[in-house]
């Protein structure tokens, strides 16, 4: 934690936790999981973010007051209900402009027990990728606000 609140303290934005980079680790991380995350999910988010992202699944993150209440982020509406949220936000700091860090963290899962999770093997995966295909498309930016007069 106090790397993240260090990140923001030095002016970034949003800090993402991430396995995949030097100093990172992913301990026992499942199979699928772990190639899901590096094929699928990572490269979509970046693509979409138009900034390469390695580990957009992790939990680890922190963002700015000032990232937060841009009024062209607007994060507090009812939209966001199970993951939408943080695809979105790291779509969104890309594209307008904000100061993105990834740092390192390690993630450990049960050696000897199934990994942890709320997403159902079926109907919680297809979700995700729905979730992660609308938060690529832009389904979940906010309402241009009109300029001018």
């Amino acid at each position: 934690m106090p790397s993240f609140v260090a990140a923001l303290d030095e002016g970034y934005d949003h800090v993402q936790g991430s396995r995949y980079i030097p100093g990172g680790g992913a301990v026992n991380t499942p199979f699928l999981r772990h190639w899901d995350v590096l094929l699928l999910h990572a490269p979509l988010i970046s693509l979409a973010a138009g900034r390469r992202y390695t580990d957009t699944t992790n939990g680890f993150r922190a963002y700015s007051r000032r990232f937060l209440l841009d009024g062209r982020v607007q994060p507090f509406r009812d939209i966001f209900q199970r993951y939408e949220l943080h695809y979105y936000l790291a779509i969104r700091a890309a594209r307008l402009g904000f100061k993105l860090k990834e740092l390192p963290v390690t993630r450990t899962y049960p050696a000897d027990a199934p990994a942890p999770t709320k997403i159902s093997p079926i109907k919680g995966n297809l979700l995700v990728l729905q979730t992660l295909f609308r938060a690529c498309s832009g389904a979940y930016d906010p309402p241009a606000v009109p300029t001018g007069k």
